[in-house]
């Protein structure tokens, strides 16, 4: 038993009129959108100068923190009583208040003191965010 279809009224009936409409609507908000972001750009406004302004957040930066087999601590290559290195740390935490990191780098020699100082250190800041360096299987770090 075979079925026929009359497919002559069934593509009669279906009209896209209404989708070239919306088509048409679509654009043209597209196009008037667009040039009201680009008159928002070309007003001629005169902005205030503020000298000594400064980002509220800065950039995400990590602080490598140095410690020698003597214990020293150094960040950027200069040597940092704790003290300092509290200051800095604070400093970094109120830059980057959500997601400040510290990275240490421990000599192998050196006292587990001296790396139980800078996570205190880092954890008295608020600092949660803190890692250990170590070297890989080919000694490179």
């Amino acid at each position: 038993m075979t079925v026929k279809f009359k497919s002559g009224r069934a593509l009669a009936a279906v009209s896209i009129t209404p989708l070239i409409d919306v088509v048409f609507l679509l654009l043209i908000f597209f196009l008037v959108a667009t040039r009201f972001a680009q008159e928002e750009r070309e007003l001629d406004v005169s902005l205030p100068s503020a000298s000594d302004a400064a980002p509220m957040i800065e950039e995400p930066r990590v602080v490598m923190v140095n410690i020698d087999r003597d214990g020293r601590t150094y960040i950027d290559g200069q040597f940092l009583s704790v003290d300092e290195v509290e200051r800095l740390l604070r400093r970094a935490k109120t830059n980057n208040p959500l997601n400040q990191s510290v990275t240490i780098r421990a000599d192998r020699r050196v006292a587990f003191e001296h790396v139980s100082t800078v996570m205190n250190l880092c954890s008295k800041v608020g600092i949660r965010d803190y890692r250990f360096a170590t070297a890989g299987e080919e000694g490179t770090e």
